[in-house]
């Protein structure tokens, strides 16, 4: 099984089919503060539906190349949530960052740590040049993380996403490369 382990509380790993139960079960705890900002949650109706979910994410580790595109958020060994590329344009090299954490997990920074992982992870690894993150733009605790990360704020897509009763806009984040090397860089010396 593949662990990426960030320190001693978070790292992030592979989802398998025995997470169904325990993402699910996140996934529902967690539903009434995540259904502000995500708008597939009424689909997710059973375990079955999660394990269906887990087995299309393991499909795209085949698509990718033995590379995978998302991952489990592992806190003290449980699932805390998830991050990953919901898409990757392999032609332009650009990935589109989606991630959510349960509700009894914010505020200890896992999120801050698994996100630039991934940042990392894609730069490095999947020889990206560009990542995007798009984000509700009232969805403040979200927008917190591509801007702590040096990520540039692009412009927005109106009406971008229907929340069950409204549309909402998003608010595009890009982060190139070079950026990020800088960034980092800069941080090391």
């Amino acid at each position: 099984m593949l662990v990426h382990k960030i320190d001693d509380e978070v790292s992030l790993r592979l989802f398998n089919l025995d997470d169904a139960e325990e993402f699910y079960n996140l996934t529902i705890g967690s539903k009434t503060y995540l259904k502000e900002w995500l708008g597939w949650l009424d689909h997710t109706k059973s375990v079955e539906d999660t394990a269906q979910h887990i087995l299309s994410r393991c499909k795209e580790l085949v698509e990718n190349g033995g590379y995978p595109q998302s991952f489990a958020i592992l806190y003290n060994d449980k699932i805390a949530g998830t991050i990953g590329f919901n898409e990757i344009h392999k032609a332009n090299k650009m990935g589109i960052v989606g991630y959510w954490i349960g509700e009894k997990f914010q505020g200890k920074g896992i999120m801050s740590k698994a996100f630039k992982a991934l940042i990392d992870y894609g730069f490095n690894d999947l020889k990206l040049n560009r990542i995007e993150v798009r984000v509700a733009i009232e969805n403040k605790k979200s927008r917190a993380l591509p801007e702590k990360f040096g990520f540039k704020e692009e412009g927005i897509i109106r009406q971008a996403e229907w929340l069950y009763d409204h549309y909402v806009d998003h608010v595009i984040y890009g982060l190139l490369t070079n950026e990020w090397e800088y960034t980092n860089k800069e941080c090391n010396t």
